[in-house]
C-alpha cells in the first residue's frame, strides 16, 4: 500500500506526531495503538541522535525479542546505507521528512558518513534484549556482582533438566532422615491429590525467582513464615484442636442466652425443635464433647459449606422471642468467626510447610547452578537488579555505565515486567540525577547530552506469565517524567492513535468492542478512551461475527439393542474447522479478490488466530490438508509427538531392545522401513515363541522386502555400541531415511529432524553420549520446535494470539472465542507495603477472605489480560475479521463482547453455507465498506494473466557452466616440481627465515624510524623463532638495509600497503575461466603509477630479469594484470625486492606478458584488489 491511498492531511498530521516522537531534544514516552508506526519512530529517533552527532556506541536500544532486536538493526542499516549512495537531492528529501526541516550541509555531510561509522563503532550498536544486556554487564562485572567470570547461560531445556534433579533430590532426602524435611512434603502431599503434587512442584519450579526472591527479601524460612502468619492474622504457633477448645469453652459464648433460646425453640415447630435439641444437648456436655461434637452443633447455624443460614427460628418465635433469635444470630456470628479462624490456620500450615519445600527445591537447583558455573535467564535479570541497586559496588558499576551509554531507547515497555524495569530505572535515574561520566547536562548542540525513550501500548500488555504488569508501565512512565521535571529537562508524552494497518469497519469494530464496560476494563483508560484514526480509510473492509457453531444432543441409544457399529458423530470443534478450510478453500479456487490490492486471495494472506494450542488446532490443519489448502502448520510444537520424530525414537528403543515386538512393528510400518499391513502380518502371523526380529532374521532371503529391512535394522544394531547418537541417526537420514520420511509425511517433517538432531548435538555436548540416555533426555524434557511463521511462503499461518504479536495479515479468522480463561494456578502471587507474596490454596473451599479476595484480584487481572489478548488478536487485520466459535459462549467471551458491539451497527446478511446456522438470535452480522480509493498491486499477485510466461520456459535448462580454474599467482598453470627429501631441514630453515623477513618488513614500516631497532630486537629474541644471537643480527642488519636505504623509501611511504590480498579472473584464448587470488608483499599506489614489489630473501640473486626463475615472472604477470584491471589509467611498475643485496629489481612489462600462465598467453577479465 502506497502513500497515495492516505489523506494528505491526515498524514502529515500523523507526520508530525511521529516526529514529536523522535525528537531528540526532549525525553520522550509515547503510547503506540497497534498499527502505529512505533518501531518506525523508534528507529527515526535512533538515526536523529546519530545525525546531532551522538556516536553509535553511546546508544542503547533495549528490545523484547532477539527477532525484533535484529529487525530493528535491519532498519537502521538499511536506511543508513541508503543515505550512502543517494544522490544529493533524494537524501536532502528523505532527511528533510526524518527531521522535519531543510537539513544543513554538514547534517547531510555526517548522513553520509554514518554508515561507515558504525561498522566502525567498537561493538557496534547496541540493540539487544534486556536480558543480553544484563548478561553484558554481568560479564563486565563478575566480581562486583558474585557470579563466575566465564558463567554460561543456560536455555529452558537444561535449566529444567537441573529443576528435575533437584525435585528427585528432595524427595529422596524426605524418604530419608529429614525429619524436618519429611514432615513439610507429608503435610504437603496430604492436602493434593496425588496426581496433583507433581504439578504443585513444577508451579514451584516455574516461578522459582519470585520465591527465591519472597525468601531473601523475609529473611528465610523462619521469617517468610511469619510474614504469611501476619498477612493471614494468625499466630505461628496456631493449633486447630486448641482453637476448638477455646470455642467450646462457655467463656467463649454466651451459655444463658443460648439455653434460654433453646428453650424456647423447643416449643415451635418441628425444626425448631430439632435445633433446640442440637443446642441443649450440646450446651449439656462437658468442654471435651462440645470440641468433639462442635461440627454437629454447628449445623444448627450454619450449612454442611460453612454458609450462614437464613432463618435460625420460625416467624411467629422471632415475633414472639426476639432476644432468642439475637442470642442465635450472634452466636452464628462467632461460629462463622471460628471457622474463618480455623480457615486461617489450615491455611498458614498449609503454606508453612510448601515454604519449606520451595526453600529445598530453590536451594537444590541454586546449587546445581553453582557447581557448573551457570546461570538462567532469571538470574541475568536478578543478579544485575542486585548490582545495580545494592549497597556497595552499585555506585562504581553505575558510574562506568554512565560513561558508556548517553541515550536509552525502550522497545515494547509494555511487556517489560516489574523486575526488568528496576534494571532499566537504575540505569536511566542517573541520566537525571545532574552531571554524570563528565558530561555537561547539555551537548553542545544544545541537545540534551543523555536522554530517554520509551514506546508501548498498555493495551497490549498479554505477558503476565513472564510478569509484565500495565500498571508498571505507567508507573514507570510517571517516575521518569517526574524526575525529568525536577531536574529541569524536557519530557513529551506522545500518543500515536492512528492505524496504517487496519480498515475502517475493523477500526470501528475495535473501537466499539472495547467503548465501555465490561470489555475496556483493563485495556482503555476510562478517562482517555482510545479512538483509533485509520490512515487507510478507502480501503476496502470486512468485520463478520458467524453463529457459534453447536450441536445437538445425541439421542439415547435404544435399551437392551447391542450396537452393530460404532457411531461416529463430528463434533462442533471439528466442524467449524471444517467450516473454515471450506471458505478459504472457496476463495482460492475461484480466485476471490482481496479489494485492497486488486488481486485473488492467497494462501498466505490468511492469520488463524487461537488463544491456546489443542485439538482444535490440529482439527484445523488436518481440514486444510484435507482440502488441499496450503498451510504452514502451527508455530510451536512439541518434538516427541511429531510423526518423524515418534518413528526416528521407535528406532533408537528398537536398538536398545530388539526384542520388543511392538516397537518393532511400529518401526517396520514407519517410512524409515516402509511395510504395509500385509507385509507385517505375513511376518508376524503363526510365528509362535520366536521375537518378530528373530522371524525377520530367519525369514530375510524369503522376499526382498525382509532381507532389506534386516540389513538396515541389522547395519544399526552393529553401529549402535560405538557411535554417537547424533552420527547414528545423521547417518540413517543421509543415507535415505530423510527422503523416506519426506516422501510420506511432506516437507512439514523438516524442522522437527532438523531440531531432533540439533538435541542430539547438544546433548553430547553436555553428557555421556548414550542411546538411552538420549531417548530419556528426549522423552523427559518434551523439547518445542518454535518455527517463525512470519516469514512462510504461501500458506495459512495458525498461531496463538501470543505469537503472532507483532505480526498482521489481510484476513484473520479468529475461531477460539467462547470460552473463558479458568484461574488453574493454586499459588497466588500479589504484593503489599512489605514487597510480594504469596498465598497457596489447595483447595477452593479452604480460603478465607482474605484469600478469596486475593483470588478475585488474580481473577480479574486475568480477565483483563484476556480481552487485551482479544485486542491484540482483531488488530493484526489489516482487512477482513472473521470471527467464529463453538458450542454457546460463555459470559463475557470473547464472542459475546463481539456481538454486543457489532449488533447495533452490523446488518445481517445471508450465506449458503452459514445461513443454515443462524437463528434470530445469532444471526450472521457484517460490517464493511467498499474498496473507494484506487488499488495498488503488491508484489506477489499470482494472476496467470498478469505476465506472460518467458521464452526460456518451454527450453531445456543449458548445462552447468565448469567452476573457475583456480589460478594462485604464485603457482600459475603448472605442478610444482616433485622434491628430494634429502636437506628439507636446510630447506625448512630458509623458508622460516624467508617468513620472518616477510613479517618485520610488513609491520615494521608503520613504526616511527627510531622504534624500529628495538621492536624488531625483541621480535627476533622471541623463543619460538629458535634463532641465535648471530642469526638475529643478520636477520636485523638485512631488514634495515632495506628500510634506511633512501632508494626504496617511496615504497614504504604514507601511499603504500603491506601484504595486499587480489582477486579476479581471467579468460585464455581457449575459453578457460582462471580465479586469480594471490596477496601482494607490498603495493605502493601514486598519483600516475602503481608499484607492484614482491619481497625475495634468496641469497644468490639472478643479475638481470632475463635470469629470473620463471615462476617468479609468471606470478608477477598474474599480480599485474589484477591491478592493471583496477587501475587501467596509471602505470603499473612491477618490482622484485632482493633483501640480501639489497637491491630492487624491475620486471620489463614486455618481459611479463611472454610470460603468462601456461595455456593463458593473453590473460584478460575482471578484477578486484582488496586491502
Amino acid at each position: 500500500m502506497s502513500v497515495t491511498d492516505f489523506d494528505p492531511d491526515e498524514l502529515e498530521r500523523v507526520g508530525a506526531r511521529q516526529r514529536d516522537g523522535a525528537d531528540v531534544a526532549v525525553s520522550a514516552w509515547v503510547s503506540a495503538s497497534a498499527g502505529a508506526g512505533k518501531t518506525r519512530v523508534l528507529r527515526d529517533r535512533v538515526l536523529r541522535l546519530m545525525l546531532t552527532g551522538v556516536a553509535p556506541q553511546r546508544v542503547l536500544c533495549l528490545t523484547f525479542t532477539k527477532t525484533a532486536a535484529a529487525e530493528m538493526a535491519r532498519r537502521i542499516n538499511a536506511e543508513l546505507g541508503d543515505w550512502a549512495v543517494l544522490d544529493e537531492p533524494a537524501l536532502r528529501a528523505r532527511l528533510a521528512a526524518l527531521i522535519g526541516a531543510s537539513p544543513a550541509d554538514d547534517v547531510v555531510r555526517r548522513a553520509r558518513q554514518l554508515f561507515a561509522r558504525v561498522l566502525e563503532a567498537p561493538g557496534g550498536m547496541k540493540i539487544m534484549t534486556i536480558h543480553a544486556f544484563c548478561q553484558s554487564i554481568l560479564r563486565r562485572f563478575p566480581l562486583e556482582a558474585n557470579v563466575v567470570p566465564h558463567f554460561e547461560v543456560m536455555e529452558d531445556r537444561d535449566a529444567g533438566e537441573l529443576l528435575e534433579d533437584a525435585k528427585a533430590e528432595l524427595l529422596a532426602r524426605a524418604n530419608d532422615d529429614d525429619d524436618e524435611l519429611s514432615g513439610a512434603v507429608a503435610a504437603v502431599a496430604s492436602r493434593v491429590h496425588e496426581t496433583r503434587f507433581s504439578d504443585l512442584l513444577n508451579e514451584i519450579a516455574r516461578a522459582r525467582a519470585a520465591f527465591a526472591e519472597f525468601l531473601l527479601d523475609a529473611g528465610g524460612i523462619d521469617a517468610a513464615r511469619t510474614r504469611i502468619a501476619d498477612i493471614l492474622g494468625v499466630g505461628t504457633g496456631a493449633d486447630p484442636a486448641t482453637i476448638l477448645k477455646d470455642a467450646s469453652d462457655e467463656a467463649s459464648f454466651d451459655g444463658p442466652a443460648l439455653r434460654h433460646a433453646a428453650s424456647v425453640l423447643a416449643d415451635g415447630s418441628k425444626a425448631d425443635r430439632d435445633r433446640a435439641a442440637l443446642l441443649a444437648d450440646w450446651l449439656a456436655a462437658d468442654v471435651a464433647v462440645r470440641q468433639e461434637q462442635f461440627d454437629a452443633y454447628a449445623l444448627a447455624y450454619l450449612t454442611k459449606k460453612g454458609v450462614p443460614r437464613k432463618k435460625l427460628a420460625t416467624k411467629a418465635i422471632c415475633e414472639m422471642h426476639p432476644n432468642a433469635l439475637e442470642a442465635l444470630n450472634v452466636e452464628r456470628e462467632r461460629l462463622l468467626a471460628v471457622y474463618e479462624h480455623l480457615r486461617k490456620v489450615e491455611l498458614y500450615a498449609a503454606n508453612a510447610a510448601l515454604i519449606h519445600v520451595a526453600a529445598e527445591l530453590v536451594a537444590g537447583y541454586e546449587e546445581r547452578k553453582a557447581v557448573r558455573g551457570r546461570l538462567d535467564y532469571n538470574d541475568l535479570i536478578g543478579r544485575t537488579r542486585t548490582l545495580l541497586r545494592g549497597a556497595g559496588a552499585a555506585a562504581w558499576v553505575l558510574f562506568k555505565l554512565d560513561g558508556g551509554i548517553d541515550h536509552v531507547l525502550i522497545d515494547e515497555a509494555q511487556d517489560t515486567n516489574p523486575e526488568q524495569w528496576d534494571v532499566v530505572l537504575a540505569v536511566v535515574e542517573e541520566f537525571f540525577a545532574g552531571v554524570g561520566a563528565g558530561e555537561e547536562a547539555f551537548g553542545k548542540t544544545g541537545l540534551p547530552a543523555r536522554s530517554v525513550f520509551a514506546v508501548g501500548d498498555a493495551k497490549q500488555s498479554i505477558y503476565s506469565f513472564q510478569g509484565a504488569d500495565p500498571s508498571r508501565f505507567e508507573a514507570a512512565r510517571g517516575f521518569l517524567e517526574v524526575r525529568a521535571a525536577g531536574a529541569e529537562r524536557g519530557w513529551r508524552n506522545v500518543a500515536l492513535d492512528f492505524s496504517f494497518r487496519s480498515s475502517r469497519p475493523v477500526l470501528e469494530a475495535v473501537d466499539r468492542v472495547f467503548a465501555g464496560t465490561p470489555a475496556g476494563i483493563g485495556v482503555m483508560d476510562p478517562l482517555a478512551p482510545v479512538q483509533h484514526t485509520p490512515l487507510r480509510a478507502k480501503m476496502a473492509g470486512r468485520v463478520e461475527l458467524w453463529p457459534p457453531l453447536e450441536v445437538a444432543k445425541p439421542d439415547e441409544p435404544e435399551p437392551w439393542k447391542p450396537p452393530v457399529e460404532p457411531v461416529m458423530r463430528p463434533g462442533a470443534m471439528g466442524m467449524l474447522a471444517d467450516l473454515i478450510a471450506a471458505r478459504i478453500a472457496e476463495w482460492l479456487e475461484s480466485g476471490e479478490l482481496l479489494e485492497s490490492v486488486g488481486r485473488p486471495i492467497e494462501a498466505g494472506d490468511i492469520l488463524v488466530l487461537v488463544r491456546q494450542r489443542g485439538a482444535f488446532v490440529e482439527a484445523l490443519v488436518r481440514a486444510f490438508k484435507a482440502r488441499g489448502v496450503p498451510v504452514a502448520g502451527v508455530d510451536r510444537m512439541v518434538l516427541s509427538q511429531q510423526i518423524a520424530v515418534m518413528d526416528l525414537l521407535a528406532l533408537g528403543e528398537f536398538l536398545l531392545l530388539p526384542e520388543d515386538d511392538l516397537t518393532l512393528a511400529t518401526l517396520l510400518k514407519s517410512p524409515l522401513v516402509g511395510f504395509d499391513e500385509e507385509m507385517l502380518f505375513a511376518l508376524a502371523h503363526d510365528r509362535g515363541e520366536a521375537s518378530l526380529w528373530q522371524v525377520l532374521g530367519r525369514r530375510r532371503d524369503e522376499e526382498a522386502s525382509f532381507g532389506d529391512a534386516h540389513d538396515l535394522l541389522a547395519d544399526l544394531l552393529a553401529r549402535v555400541d560405538y557411535e554417537r547418537p547424533y552420527e547414528l541417526y545423521a547417518g540413517l537420514l543421509a543415507r535415505g531415511g530423510r527422503q523416506r520420511l519426506f516422501a510420506r509425511l511432506g516437507p512439514d517433517a523438516a524442522d522437527p529432524i532438523d531440531e531432533f538432531l540439533s538435541l542430539a548435538l547438544s546433548y553430547e555436548r553436555s553428557h555421556t553420549p548414550t542411546l538411552q540416555g538420549f531417548l530419556h533426555w528426549i522423552a523427559a524434557g518434551q523439547a518445542e520446535v518454535k518455527r517463525d511463521l512470519d516469514q512462510t511462503s504461501d500458506a495459512v499461518r495458525v498461531m496463538t494470539v501470543h505469537g503472532a504479536k507483532g505480526l498482521e495479515a489481510p484476513i484473520v479468522f479468529l475461531p477460539d472465542t467462547t470460552g473463558i480463561p479458568r484461574l488453574t494456578a493454586n499459588i497466588l502471587w500479589d504484593s503489599d507495603k512489605v514487597g510480594s507474596y504469596f498465598l497457596w490454596l489447595p483447595r477452593a473451599d479452604d480460603a478465607d477472605a482474605h484469600t478469596q479476595a486475593l483470588r478475585e484480584r488474580v481473577r480479574a487481572r486475568a480477565d483483563e489480560e484476556y480481552r487485551r489478548l482479544l485486542y491484540v488478536a482483531m488488530t493484526r487485520a489489516e482487512e477482513r475479521l472473521y470471527v467464529c466459535g463453538w458450542n454457546a459462549p460463555k459470559e463475557g467471551s470473547w464472542y459475546n463482547l463481539v456481538r454486543s458491539a457489532l449488533e447495533p451497527v452490523a446488518r445481517p446478511v445471508d450465506d449458503p453455507v452459514l445461513s443454515p446456522l443462524a437463528t434470530e438470535d445469532t444471526p450472521i452480522l457484517r460490517l464493511s465498506a467498499p474498496q473507494s480509493g484506487p488499488v495498488e498491486r503488491r508484489d506477489g499477485d499470482r494472476s496467470p494473466s498478469a505476465v506472460p510466461p518467458p521464452g526460456w520456459l518451454a527450453r531445456p535448462a543449458p548445462p552447468e557452466p565448469a567452476p573457475p580454474r583456480p589460478l594462485a599467482p604464485s603457482d600459475p598453470g603448472e605442478d610444482p616440481p616433485v622434491r628430494t627429501p634429502v636437506g628439507i631441514g636446510a630447506e625448512s630453515d630458509r623458508f622460516a627465515r624467508g617468513n620472518i623477513l616477510h613479517r618485520l618488513l610488513q609491520w615494521l614500516p608503520a613504526l616511527p624510524p627510531d622504534a624500529r631497532r628495538e621492536s624488531m630486537r625483541r621480535f627476533l629474541a622471541r623463543p619460538g623463532l629458535m634463532l641465535d644471537a648471530e642469526a638475529q643480527a643478520e636477520l636485523a642488519a638485512e631488514v634495515l638495509a632495506v628500510l634506511e636505504s633512501p632508494d626504496f623509501a617511496y615504497l614504504f611511504g604514507p601511499n603504500s600497503l603491506p601484504e595486499v590480498s587480489i582477486t579476479g579472473t581471467a579468460a585464455a584464448e581457449d575459453g578457460t575461466i582462471f580465479a586469480i587470488s594471490g596477496q601482494i608483499d607490498r603495493l605502493a599506489v601514486m598519483t600516475n603509477r602503481v608499484a607492484i614489489v614482491d619481497y625475495k630473501s634468496n641469497r644468490q640473486p639472478p643479475e638481470s630479469a632475463d635470469a629470473v626463475a620463471p615462476v617468479y615472472l609468471r606470478q608477477m604477470a598474474a599480480y599485474r594484470h589484477v591491478v592493471q584491471e583496477s587501475w587501467p589509467d596509471r602505470e603499473i611498475e612491477t618490482h622484485l625486492l632482493w633483501t640480501d643485496a639489497p637491491r630492487l629489481m624491475t620486471l620489463p612489462p614486455e618481459l611479463l606478458e611472454s610470460f603468462a600462465p601456461a595455456g593463458c598467453p593473453r590473460l584478460k577479465g575482471t578484477s578486484e584488489p582488496n586491502s
